[in-house]
């Protein structure tokens, strides 16, 4: 299975850098990503620290393989493992 067919969620808040830099490298992939607004939604905060094991953003959810508070060198790296 591709990683594009799967479910890609990106948990993110409005002003934090590192989230924007996620996003442009996703956009710019043609990646098709859910993005989840951690500050205006309290679940889905909850749901990106039970998922990572803590609270700062971004964190990615690649059908369930999740990369935390990460750069585009290591979204880089991340998105290549998971291609093989």
């Amino acid at each position: 299975m591709s990683v594009k067919s799967k479910r890609v969620r990106l948990f993110v808040k409005p002003y934090c850098g590192w989230c924007h830099k996620a996003e442009r490298w996703l956009d710019e992939k043609g990646v098709d990503y859910e993005r989840v607004d951690v500050i205006a939604d309290e679940a889905a905060y909850d749901e990106m620290i039970q998922l990572s094991g803590q609270d700062l953003a971004p964190v990615l959810d690649v059908g369930g393989k999740i990369l935390a508070d990460f750069g585009p060198d290591q979204l880089a790296a991340f998105w290549k493992k998971l291609e093989h």
